[in-house]
């Protein structure tokens, strides 16, 4: 398994996590997702660690808990071995303040993800979320604080715009708090968008991307076909999609499942592992988070590192899924000496 290192930090990362957000099952959008329970769990964590990946990523919304209590004990006698990645700001539990990322929520989050995870520290904790309400300064000292205190390692962004991880960044820079080393983000062949700010923004703040639905809620996954009616168990189908079905050009859609299909005839690999693999190549991106509601899908996944796309294949792949920017992003193509593109190739 290769291992890159996260942004500006010193950590290394598996180029592959495993998302536990199928771990618990806990209401009917997760149930979508998985419902795995601790036995289950336990095996997929033991083939995890035996092809080299020891990074799992879940939260404290995922099943309201669930998912962080399963994880802590599928991994329990192995923790020195583990990463483990959460993250909080959206709503969990009642009340005024059950949502946020202020002092006395983030303080509070954070002890509960750690008794849910059975653990005294966290590697990588994120906000889940931009919280417009609290004064970025305050949603940035508390993690700094934790870090300090040992309780977490390393802090890290997830669904943030351009504005809102440049002005964190920036904040923390001026008061010497620890910085955003990773944004977890939506990015597939099927939407781009996040090649337009957020990574030359990563590129020249040294932020790593996290990639989560590299598969686009499985429509990658091999089950869609062109002319074909939508397959039924899908998480889409059964409402579990965390990416809208709006956002999906279903002409763009259907042209990169084309390609994937020759391209799949061409390697030998499956549709799904070489979506993943285009993800791999592209510039910033440090780590891919994996689901996989058993087995079967683990170890599918799993081999979609080990091997690379050619460069000609990459591009049959860029070409498929292009289109057009919205504005400021295709005025400043006009003239690409003053705004380069990331170095793709």
């Amino acid at each position: 398994m290769e291992h890159r290192q996260l942004g500006a930090s010193g950590l290394f990362v598996p180029v592959l996590s495993f998302g536990a957000a199928t771990f618990g099952g806990g209401n009917d959008f997760f149930k979508a997702w998985g419902s795995t329970q601790v036995a289950e769990a336990s095996r997929l964590v033991d083939i995890c660690l035996d092809a080299g990946l020891n990074f799992f990523d879940t939260a404290d919304v995922y099943s309201q808990g669930m998912s962080e209590e399963i994880l802590g004990k599928a991994i329990e006698g192995r923790r020195s071995r583990i990463l483990i990645s959460t993250k909080a700001t959206f709503p969990f539990g009642e009340g005024p303040n059950n949502q946020g990322s202020s002092r006395l929520r983030l303080i509070k989050q954070v002890e509960g993800s750690l008794k849910r995870l059975g653990t005294d520290y966290i590697d990588l904790y994120h906000m889940h979320g931009f919280d417009g309400n609290t004064p970025v300064e305050e949603t940035l000292r508390a993690p700094d604080d934790l870090t300090q205190s040992g309780k977490i390692r390393y802090i890290a962004a997830s669904n943030f715009s351009g504005w809102h991880l440049m002005k964190s960044l920036a904040i923390s820079d001026r008061y010497g708090w620890n910085r955003y080393v990773g944004h977890q983000v939506y990015y597939s062949l099927i939407n781009r968008e996040y090649e337009w700010e957020l990574m030359p923004l990563g590129i020249d703040q040294k932020v790593g991307a996290l990639v989560w639905s590299p598969l686009a809620a499985g429509r990658l996954g091999g089950k869609f076909q062109r002319n074909k009616p939508a397959p039924k168990e899908t998480r889409v189908a059964q409402g579990g999609s965390p990416v809208p079905e709006a956002v999906v050009n279903e002409e763009i859609f259907y042209n990169v499942l084309d390609v994937l299909n020759e391209l799949a005839n061409e390697t030998g690999k499956t549709v799904a592992q070489i979506a993943i693999n285009w993800l791999l190549q592209r510039p910033t991106v440090a780590n891919i988070i994996i689901g996989a509601r058993n087995e079967e899908q683990l170890k599918q996944n799993l081999g979609a590192v080990g091997w690379n796309l050619t460069v000609e294949q990459v591009k049959r792949l860029d070409r498929a899924s292009d289109v057009a920017t919205i504005y400021p992003y295709w005025h400043q193509r006009q003239n690409l000496t003053l705004n380069p593109l990331p170095k793709f190739y």
